[in-house]
């Protein structure tokens, strides 16, 4: 990846988004039967060394196709990938299993899918320090201090089948954080789960990013998910289309209030989508008419009817 940079830097191309986590202009394309699916479609996205922040998105925008390619399970088709200095296009086979083994951790949905059975919760999270290089005799304490961070050292001696779905999950967490990774990607962590114990795993998912250190990407459909970060991108057509940032502000009687603005997300080329809830109020379809003001740009409905089918034939 540097040395693309060095080489866009000399044909005068626009430099590359820096951060932990950084994807340019990333296609995906799938053959299903004879078919060709593009699941992303040029989709940018860039996250800073300890962010946390969550990707939305109905089903099939791209955002498990993204998960895939960020976990190392799946390679893009074109674009650029890089996580914590891994190129994910070019990565060689040993260099993957170690990234998946070092660099990433990943939690299911499904809580079941996160831990071994017949394994007690301490041990669940011991086995991937095993793996990963770990002293035998370190194992145990890092286990149990991971386990007590996250509020459940009481359940460390059970089998996942003697503690209930929210505390299977904050085992899950402590597994995906054993081996210090330097970005944890959670897959519809709450999917399963009701809202008292969806507040749990969200305040296990922040201690892990405040304390480790570690940066959190959460992916899931569910818009209530995004009121739990600073930064919500929404996937939408395998592209990313909209941030809302939340901030900490002062208002004029001195009290702190949490406030949100939405953006729509500007490729290099220019290129943006509007939100479909704007367009569609204001019946924007097919163009929309632009002017360029002192500050800001103006974005207009077409009132001319456009060509009709017929027309749009003799074109």
């Amino acid at each position: 990846m540097a040395e693309l940079r060095r080489r866009a830097a000399l044909s005068g191309a626009p430099e590359r988004e820096h951060g932990l986590i950084v994807c340019e202009n990333l296609v995906r394309i799938y053959q299903t039967e004879g078919v060709e699916v593009q699941a992303l479609q040029g989709l940018d996205l860039s996250v800073a060394d300890g962010e946390m922040i969550a990707v939305i998105g109905a089903s099939g925008s791209g955002k498990s196709t993204l998960l895939g390619i960020l976990s190392g399970q799946d390679v893009p088709t074109a674009g650029a990938a890089e996580v914590a200095g891994y190129d994910l296009l070019a990565m060689k086979r040993r260099d993957r299993l170690a990234y998946r083994r070092g660099t990433v951790g990943f939690v299911w949905q499904q809580t079941a899918r996160n831990l071994l059975p017949y394994l007690t919760a301490v041990e669940n999270v011991m086995l991937p320090m095993a793996y990963g290089g770990l002293p035998r005799k370190d194992r145990r304490a890092r286990a149990e201090e991971l386990l007590d961070l996250l509020g459940i050292a009481h359940v460390r001696d059970r089998n996942p089948s003697r503690i209930s779905g929210g505390e299977q999950q904050r085992v899950a967490i402590a597994v995906a954080v054993a081996n210090r990774p330097k970005v944890l990607l959670a897959d519809e962590p709450t999917g399963e789960l009701d809202t008292a114990t969806s507040e749990d795993i969200f305040a296990a998912l922040r201690r892990a990013n405040a304390e480790l250190g570690v940066t959190v990407v959460i992916v899931t459909h569910d818009a209530l998910v995004s009121e739990q970060v600073q930064r919500t991108v929404r996937i939408r057509n395998g592209r990313t289309a909209t941030e809302v940032l939340r901030r900490l502000a002062t208002s004029e009687e001195g009290v702190e209030e949490l406030t949100s603005e939405e953006y729509a997300v500007l490729d290099r080329n220019g290129r943006l989508q509007l939100p479909g809830d704007f367009t569609d109020r204001l019946q924007m379809r097919r163009r929309v008419r632009l002017a360029l003001e002192a500050d800001h740009i103006g974005v207009w409905p077409d009132t001319k009817a456009g060509p009709t089918a017929e027309q749009e034939g003799e074109l």
